[in-house]
This record gives structure tokens, C-alpha cells and sequence, in this order.
């Protein structure tokens, strides 16, 4: 047995982004910014690791907002696009410093050479789709795969009980869809737990949950191991709690690795340097300028002026992230025997959960400080062993059994975040559209399913399934539902693109339960006739539905009987 575990465990999750509708979008750049410095990177690691015979072994949520985009269609052809793009920015760029701003060149050729290798990988080993790639990691025992509230909706200020069901209902059935097996455990969005949830997960057979700290710490009873072990609800549902130190050390803005001098300077972009008619061939249509993922100074310094930073030196950066994974592993030893002594013998497990998006896009050497830190943990030590929250309890080791207490990860710990002055102005609308979500499932839940095809005709309009309305429905309020319009609100990003992203959702919620004759009529001709059999559409409104369709697809697979009492 080794002297303790770890668990390192990576929350890849982003909104859920698509704009049919525009050729370009801003927001989209989101996942397009993460595929080339997250997830195509640690994917590469990962392979690489277990390719040379070592065990890269970690869990890693992949949210199902994150996986319906990288399975999109439409989405990975843009990011086709972006990545060429960029990439023919970044030759241009090698020819220009290797005649000017010599000093840069060095960082033009390894973006050229990183930015090559991505758009390799992303055609031809992985086919333009990247749940591929994650699915044969864990085929391969490399990544142990969890899932997350099914559109990452912050489950204590969800209203009604079969709400909250479909989040982890949903979720489930397209973790299925995606990764053609079982998920064991589940990241709840921002940690957020309340008592009782966990009776939601067992009916979907989750295994375990991620808490933060406090909610074993402050748990009952107290817990004999403090969060270095995990607990058991008393429904058996196990909880994982996050390491403070080990949260400190790479999260710290004060003391956090990231904050080195030699590390690249996140905001410091060529999308903001260059002249704008040069960038003009690479930025969107409207001429803007943004970030655009070449960076060419490092930190320097905290207090040092942005226009004084110094040039970025790729080698000394990935010397010093060397360095800082052998002193993370170093730290993770001495932890392991204080708290061995401090528990009589028993081997600690320090669980390190983190935004997966750390690791390479704010970050930008994470990923080479995963890639040493397994490395050194293969080659250089044999105290620590890596496993995944599912390994501990196929172990059979005994937990203690407990009740967790209210809780998230966000500032102040509770959901002052999600819950503010604000955003508070959000729920009474989120609620109302949960409410009339379960009420309409109710009334039509004998409809029969929609299985595609052409709508039939009728004297008046066209008649369609009930169910076909009621899923968009499904899929609206899901969308309304994501905590992070609340969070970018309440972090001032954003926050006109969150509000109106929330807005409407709730606006088209509302539309389609006016096309089943649940209220006064949005258009000419009065509500659309209502039955189980079907419901009877003015050519308009069909228009309406086939446009609100094509924009929010998420969950093809969804049955809106999931809300049904």
C-alpha cells in the first residue's frame, strides 16, 4: 500500500454556444480558444503518457453542454476554420520576426510547430472529434469520464423536485449517447450541494459526487479523516472533497504556480498589439479587435506594466513548470506522512479538483506541468499513487458514513455568487418556466413521441406531435437553467451576452407553451388547438419552431417526460 493517494480531477465545462444564425460569433471563440489550448493538448499528453507505458490516471468531467459542441457539426467546421486561420497568422508572424522584432521568433516557430501538430490531431487522428479522443482514453484506463448537471444548473436554487431530476436524468442519458456506458460519478455544477440531492443521484446511479470542502468538514458527524478520505451519504452515495492546500498552490494568485515571472502573460495579445490592417485578414467581419492566442511577453512581474513585459522564453517556462510539478509532488509527500501520522496509519487521499480550462488557456504551461507531474510521479517516486474517485472505492477500503452539509466552491463558499443582488432578478422567471415545465408534461405525456418526418396536414395548419414542442421546451428551460449567465453576471463579464442569453431562452420557453394552448395568444389566428393526439400549427408557427430547433439542438435524445411528476 503506498504511504497515500491522489486524485487530480479536471472540470471541462463551457456554456452552450451556437449561433446558427450569424457566420461568426464572439462567444463562440470560448470553445475554440479551449480546443486549442486545453483540450487538444491535454489529449496529446494523455496518449503520449500511456503510450510509453506510464499511467496518466485521473478523472476529468466533460459537461454535456461541452460534449454536445465538440460533436456538432456546424461547430467543427468553424473551429476548422479558426484553427487554419490562426494558423496562417502564425506564419505570417515567423516570416515577420525572423526580419523585425527578432526577439519574438523563437515564440512565432513554436506556435507555428504547436499550432501544426493541433490541426494534425484534430483531422486526421481524431476526425474533427475530439469525444473520440476522450472516449479511447477511457477505453484505454488512461481518464476515468464523469458527467455534470445535464446543462451545468446550480441544483439548490432549482425550484421544483423533477427540475432538478432532469438535470441528472438528462445528463446521464447523454453521457450514454457519448461515451456508450454508465457515468460512476458526477461533478455538480460549481460543487453545489444541498441534503437530498443525493437521493436524485442514486435513482440514476451515480456513484459518487465532487463537494467542496466544507461539506464534509462541516458535516454530520464530524468526520474522522477530515477531507482526506472520503464519506458515504447515508443513501450510499460517496462524496469526494477538494484539498484547501493543494487549491492554494495552483490557484493562489498570490502563491500559485501560475503566477510565475516565466510564465506567459495572459493578457498581454497580438489581437491588441498589431497593426489593425495587418490583423484585419484574420479578425471576424465587423473589423474588431480581440484576443487572438498569440502571445509574445511573460509576466515579468506582478506589479510590472504591460507595456513593459518582458519577451516570453518558451524553454525557461517549460524548465521552471518542470520545476513547480517536482515541488507539487515533493509537497504531496510530506502531506501524505503528516497526515498519515495525524490518522494513525491510514492512507490519505488529497483530491485536487480543477477547471480543466486552467491548464493551457489561462495557464498557458499547465499542460506541461500535468505532463512532468505524471511523469515524475512514474519515474521519480513511489509514495504517491494516482487513482481516480472510482479506483478508491473499487479498492473496498471502508468510508465513513455521513451526512454532507450545504455548499459550493464559489466565493464565501454557499451561493452568494449565483443568488446576489444582481442576478437575482433571474428566478422568479426560471421557476415559473420549471413549474409550467412539469404541469405541461403532465397534461401531455401520453402524446406520442416525435420521430421526425414531414407534418401532417390539417384545414387550418399542420398538425404535429405534442412531444416535438414540448422537448424544445425541454431544451429551453435546460438552457435558462446553466449557472453561468448568473456567474458571468455577477463577475461583470459579459454580462449583456448572459442576460440576453437567459432572457431569451425563457422568451421561446414561453412562446412554444403558447403553441399548446396554455395561455393568452403571441400570434394572429389565435392558440394553436391542443390535444393528446397532436397539436395543429399555423404555417408561422411551424416557421417559428423550425428556427428555434436549428438554433438550440441541444439533446437530440431528449424526452420531455423526464419532468413528468
Amino acid at each position: 500500500m503506498p504511504l497515500g493517494y491522489f486524485s487530480l480531477i479536471l472540470h471541462a465545462h463551457l456554456p452552450f454556444v451556437r449561433h446558427p444564425e450569424y457566420p461568426e460569433f464572439l462567444e463562440e471563440d470560448w470553445l475554440y480558444e479551449a480546443i486549442t489550448e486545453v483540450y487538444l493538448p491535454l489529449i496529446f499528453i494523455f496518449q503520449s503518457l500511456h503510450e510509453a507505458g506510464m499511467k496518466p490516471r485521473l478523472a476529468m468531467n466533460i459537461s454535456p453542454p461541452l460534449c454536445e459542441m465538440l460533436a456538432d457539426p456546424l461547430l467543427q467546421e468553424r473551429y476548422t476554420r479558426h484553427l487554419e486561420n490562426l494558423l496562417e497568422l502564425a506564419r505570417k508572424e515567423l516570416d515577420r520576426t525572423s526580419r523585425e522584432a527578432m526577439e519574438f521568433h523563437g515564440v512565432a516557430k513554436m506556435y507555428v510547430d504547436n499550432l501544426s501538430a493541433s490541426l494534425g490531431l484534430w483531422n486526421d487522428r481524431y476526425g474533427r472529434n475530439l469525444i473520440n479522443a476522450f472516449r479511447e482514453l477511457q477505453d484505454e484506463g488512461v481518464i476515468e469520464i464523469i458527467t455534470c448537471c445535464a446543462t451545468h444548473g446550480f441544483m439548490p436554487l432549482i425550484s421544483t423536485h423533477e427540475a432538478r431530476r432532469a438535470q441528472v436524468q438528462i445528463a446521464v442519458a447523454n453521457y450514454k449517447k457519448h461515451f456508450h456506458r454508465q457515468p460512476r460519478g458526477i461533478w455538480l455544477a460549481e460543487c453545489a450541494y444541498e441534503p437530498g440531492v443525493e437521493s436524485l443521484l442514486e435513482d440514476a446511479g451515480i456513484e459518487y459526487f465532487i463537494s467542496d470542502t466544507h461539506a464534509i468538514l462541516y458535516g454530520d458527524p464530524r468526520p474522522r479523516f477530515g477531507v482526506h478520505a472520503p464519506v458515504v451519504c447515508p443513501n450510499g452515495t460517496a462524496v469526494f472533497a477538494r484539498d484547501v492546500d493543494t487549491s492554494q498552490q495552483v490557484w493562489s494568485a498570490e502563491s500559485g504556480y501560475p503566477g510565475d515571472v516565466n510564465y506567459r502573460e495572459f493578457y498581454r495579445d497580438i489581437g491588441w498589439d498589431a497593426p489593425l490592417d495587418y490583423l484585419r485578414p484574420h479578425l471576424h467581419a465587423d473589423g474588431s479587435r480581440r484576443h487572438l492566442g498569440l502571445k509574445y511577453h511573460r509576466i515579468t512581474g506582478r506589479d510590472v506594466p504591460q507595456q513593459h513585459k518582458a519577451p516570453y522564453d518558451p524553454n525557461a517556462a517549460r524548465e521552471k513548470a518542470a520545476e513547480n510539478a517536482m515541488h507539487f509532488i515533493g509537497e504531496r509527500i510530506q502531506q501524505a506522512h503528516k497526515l498519515r501520522e495525524t490518522f494513525g496509519g491510514h492512507p490519505p487521499l488529497v483530491v485536487s479538483p480543477y477547471d480543466a480550462e486552467l491548464y493551457g488557456h489561462w495557464w498557458f504551461e499547465g499542460p506541461q506541468f500535468i505532463d512532468f507531474f505524471f511523469k515524475k510521479i512514474h519515474f521519480d517516486q513511489d509514495q504517491i499513487e494516482c487513482i481516480t474517485p472510482g479506483d478508491f472505492l473499487d479498492s473496498r477500503l471502508p468510508i465513513q458514513i455521513q451526512q454532507p452539509t450545504a455548499s459550493s466552491w464559489g466565493e464565501n463558499g454557499y451561493y452568494k455568487v449565483w443568488l446576489n443582488e444582481g442576478n437575482s432578478w433571474m428566478y422568479p422567471y426560471q421557476h415559473d418556466a420549471e413549474r409550467r415545465m412539469t404541469e405541461l408534461a403532465n397534461r401531455f405525456k401520453s402524446s406520442p413521441p416525435y420521430e421526425g418526418g414531414v407534418a401532417s396536414a390539417a384545414d387550418d395548419g399542420v398538425v404535429l406531435p405534442a412531444s416535438r414542442i414540448l422537448n424544445q421546451m425541454a431544451r429551453e428551460l435546460l438552457l435558462a437553467q446553466s449557472s453561468d449567465w448568473a456567474f458571468q453576471i455577477y463577475q461583470g463579464t459579459t454580462v449583456e451576452y448572459s442576460s440576453n442569453r437567459f432572457q431569451s431562452h425563457i422568451q421561446r420557453f414561453n412562446l412554444l407553451a403558447e403553441m399548446l394552448g396554455s395561455g393568452s395568444p403571441p400570434y394572429e389566428g389565435g392558440v394553436a388547438a391542443a390535444s393528446a393526439d397532436g397539436v395543429v400549427l399555423s404555417p408561422d408557427q411551424l416557421d417559428l419552431l423550425h428556427e428555434i430547433e436549428s438554433r438550440d439542438n441541444i439533446f437530440a435524445e431528449i424526452d420531455f417526460r423526464v419532468y413528468c411528476s
